[in-house]
């Protein structure tokens, strides 16, 4: 009987794989970092699910620890890496674009990083320090999961310019957003978004081929939105005939080979 069930499970599994192969509703699900509270229970459900993810770190106060690339969630970065989801930049200090400075030849940003020791401070970077900053994360990345993270990157809040993607272009990184349907809503306030009301929403509107954006942990969300409407979204976009795939298999992205 034991082994019946072992067969059974095995099939379904394979049947399962075969299906996300042949699957052509790919959706791409990505997670930016936040204060990784619910980090654990979302790796649960990803894994239960047998869903992988791209995620986007900065190095984020946390309400654990010494901030989301910090020693103290190494090991959760580690074991991301062995269960095949990709990574990549969010900027160290989670550092906002607030305006272009400069010129072409000359470009520079104010910008306003929300961690980090001059958090919540407005000053500027030439190009060459915004790159830094990317590249900062990236490499603390590689160096915690032993996985060359992708030549990605993710502005915060999605504030970019044209100049400011020029100059992360020039230092090899694409920026990478999401889709308009493809916000998922766990920055909003619980009292005007519940989670019942975007779970509802994101089914009624994801669409195939849309990025889709959550956090590890949203500070001003009383009501967290993983992993309570995390593992029926993805209940429900299966049934829609939606597959998961990382960034490395967007059409886009795909030729992204890691720094």
């Amino acid at each position: 009987m034991r082994k019946t069930i072992v067969l059974i499970a095995a099939s379904a599994y394979l049947v399962s794989a075969s299906a996300q192969n042949d699957c052509d509703k790919s959706v791409y699900l990505t997670f930016d970092t936040g204060h990784m509270e619910v980090a654990p229970l979302i790796a649960d459900v990803l894994k239960r699910q047998q869903v992988r993810v791209t995620f986007f770190a900065a190095n984020e106060r946390t309400k654990q620890g010494d901030g989301s690339l910090g020693e103290y969630w190494a090991p959760w970065w580690r074991a991301r890496a062995a269960e095949g989801h990709e990574f990549a930049s969010h900027t160290w200090s989670h550092t906002y674009w607030r305006a272009d400075l400069g010129d072409v030849r000359h470009p520079a940003f104010r910008v306003r990083p929300s961690a980090g020791p001059r958090e919540g401070q407005t000053f500027v970077l030439t190009a060459a320090q915004y790159c830094e900053e990317i590249t900062r994360a990236a490499d603390r990345l590689k160096t915690v999961t032993g996985k060359a993270p992708l030549p990605l990157f993710r502005a915060p809040g999605g504030k970019t310019s044209p100049q400011l993607l020029a100059s992360a272009q020039a230092c090899g990184y694409t920026h990478v957003g999401w889709s308009p349907t493809g916000f998922l809503g766990d920055e909003l306030p619980s009292e005007s978004a519940s989670n019942d009301a975007l779970l509802h929403k994101a089914l009624r509107d994801v669409r195939g081929g849309d990025i889709l954006l959550a956090h590890l942990g949203i500070w001003s969300r009383k009501d967290a939105w993983a992993p309570a409407v995390l593992e029926p979204l993805i209940v429900g976009l299966k049934a829609r005939g939606f597959c998961f795939r990382t960034l490395r298999e967007h059409p886009d992205y795909g030729g992204a080979k890691g720094q």
